[in-house]
């Protein structure tokens, strides 16, 4: 895996800099400095089109930085922990491909001495305090950016000139050599301890022409990873072209870790990522129903039924493989509960799902779960749906005990052989909407954006935590279709994650048009078209369609349990995660 780190010094003005690097270098993750742009003028698709998904945090005219990946980076921290009153965007973190990386733009700290010298040293404080805790927790970090600190006399050019700037300074150094002597590694020195390898050249007095440069943008790694590093240097001629950045990209090339283990089975509709399930695994039961309110989903016929209490706040109903999934790929496998078993995806699903719910302030949550062990009526009616897919053995445990975590939560799992996760999402939102309640259905499959309408809204991962929020004119903005059309369009376009090769001849466009000319597949059938494929283009419908159908458990309002589910991961050794959720229950506590 390759890492870069790159201050842009305005994004939106060297763009096609950044872009010609990125098509010549082909960094696998590049962190960026010095935006100066504000959220909605990064260049996000632009980003897209070159290859890389992003999170990014902007700032209007100043700071800025973000994290770019070929794999889809889940952010971690949005800003440097320990002070909440600081505002400037000089920090964000997020897991890519099994290592967490930082994009870090430290002050610059001039005029010295004066308010920014000391802002300067108090942030660098804080960034040693937050990397000693990354550290602690054995994954593997990478903490790379503009440092704004030249650590020695190696790292500049010979001249007297600087020595009075906040960048030579002896506390600034200081506060970087302390990085170093609690175990972060300097990829560019370690690998080059003789050379200056400059990154900065400042544009005044022809620095560049005579090589006056500085070395500011530094790659630290922890101790967990260092020994996979394996090259690093710096690509010095981006800083000679035109209209260049003062900074060139440093980088370094981290080896492969070792693989998983994995298993080879079928894997459930709505998933973002590859899955399987170990042979003989223990079937589940018909359905798992967990929730706060004492409503089982089955009881004795003589016992009474209490009609749950409901208020007017949305029900939420999350894709429990979908985001598990995610957070498994994306965190460092290094994550580990007490007795070495993974904890990733579990730290991850937990983070994403307290995130939710603090935003949106459901009555209730219910979490749907693909059954791996048991095939559905779709592989059954189409053997090639979602076939050759796996599943490492380590996420498989994970999702087994994740439901026990969402039920200590105080929340419901709906799970059931011959069913899919996407199934209880649609009969959850039915189940709400006839009684006239509104939904929010957080999931990363498309095939959800059926489900939109005026009482419920698909919560959709896009970056940096953010969720889109879509709705029926989203659905048409993006597909052509209506919601309910959403099926017919699978049908007809095709679906190659779940294997459904559509009408032959037919994208998305040309799904939309005739679906807009004739209303629905059948309609479409009626009319002479496809004669040869109508039974198949009618199955593909069918399994593109959620089943309503699905059991679910009674859905009242809930009250969380944090303390619980703060209890059960201590047991873990989650140890992290628990003081979140024993912060989540004393915040509780103390406002009822």
């Amino acid at each position: 895996m390759k890492i870069a780190s790159f201050n842009i010094n305005n994004i939106r003005k060297r763009l096609p800099n950044l872009l010609d690097w990125l098509r010549e270098a082909g960094p696998d993750v590049v962190c960026l400095q010095e935006l100066k742009a504000t959220d909605a003028e990064f260049p996000a698709e632009a980003i897209r089109q070159a290859g890389y998904e992003a999170v990014w945090r902007g700032q209007k005219s100043w700071n800025g930085v973000a994290i770019l990946a070929r794999w889809a980076p889940v952010l971690t921290c949005g800003a440097l922990p320990g002070d909440p009153s600081d505002t400037q965007s000089r920090y964000i973190e997020a897991a890519v491909n099994g290592v967490i990386i930082a994009s870090i733009y430290a002050p610059n700290g001039n005029p010295q001495p004066g308010p920014k010298f000391t802002y300067k040293l108090a942030w660098l404080k804080r960034l040693t305090v937050h990397a000693a805790e990354l550290n602690a927790t054995g994954v593997p970090v990478v903490l790379a950016g503009d440092y704004n600190v030249v650590p020695t006399d190696l790292d500049i050019y010979p001249t007297k000139s600087w020595d009075k700037d906040a960048l030579l300074q002896p506390e600034s150094r200081a506060a970087y050599a302390n990085l170093l002597t609690r175990g972060w590694l300097d990829a560019i020195r370690t690998l080059h301890p003789k050379e200056p390898m400059y990154t900065y050249w400042d544009y005044m007095r022809k620095r560049w022409e005579r090589d006056g440069g500085l070395r500011l943008d530094h790659m630290l790694l922890s101790p967990s990873i260092a020994e996979r590093l394996k090259g690093a240097g710096v690509d010095r001629a981006v800083r000679g072209k035109e209209n260049a950045s003062d900074h060139a990209p440093v980088w370094m090339e981290l080896r492969d870790a070792a693989a998983p283990r994995r298993s080879s089975v079928q894997k459930s509709k709505g998933a973002t990522t590859d899955v399987a399930t170990r042979a003989g695994a223990k079937a589940q039961p018909a359905v798992e129903a967990t929730k706060a309110a004492p409503h089982p989903l089955r009881r004795s016929r003589k016992a009474p039924v209490t009609k749950p209490v409901i208020s007017d706040r949305p029900l939420l109903v999350i894709d429990g493989d979908s985001f598990a999934h995610r957070s498994y790929h994306a965190l460092p496998k290094t994550i580990q509960r007490k007795d070495g078993k993974g904890g990733g995806a579990i730290v991850g699903f937990a983070n994403f799902l307290l995130r939710l719910y603090q935003a949106e302030q459901p009555r209730a949550v219910i979490v749907g779960w693909d059954t791996l062990e048991v095939p559905t009526e779709r592989h059954k009616q189409f053997p090639a749906y979602q076939s050759g897919r796996e599943f490492d053995d380590a996420l498989i445990d994970q999702l087994n005990v994740l439901p026990e975590f969402v039920a200590a939560c105080g929340f419901a799992n709906a799970k059931a052989p011959g069913f899919e996760a996407d199934d209880f999402l649609a009969a959850a939102v039915a189940a709400e909407e006839r009684r006239g309640g509104t939904a929010l259905v957080a999931s990363g499959d498309r095939d959800t954006f059926q489900l939109a309408s005026e009482a419920t809204t698909i919560l959709y991962p896009l970056r940096a935590g953010e969720m889109a929020r879509i709705g029926p004119a989203e659905v048409r903005e993006r597909y052509g279709v209506d919601p309910k059309q959403v099926p017919d369009f699978i049908a007809l376009r095709g679906d190659p994650s779940d294997k459904l090769p559509g009408a032959r001849g037919v994208g998305p466009k040309g799904a939309a048009g005739l679906l807009r000319q004739h209303g629905t597949l059948d309609a479409i059938l009626a009319a002479g078209r496809f004669p040869t494929q109508a039974k198949m283009l009618r199955l593909y419908k069918s399994i593109a369609t959620m089943n309503a159908a699905a059991p679910l458990p009674l859905l009242g309002d809930q009250a969380p349990s944090w303390t619980k589910a703060s209890d059960l991961v201590r047991t873990w050794g989650l140890n992290q995660l628990a003081d979140r959720l024993a912060e989540l229950a004393r915040a509780l506590t103390a406002l009822n």
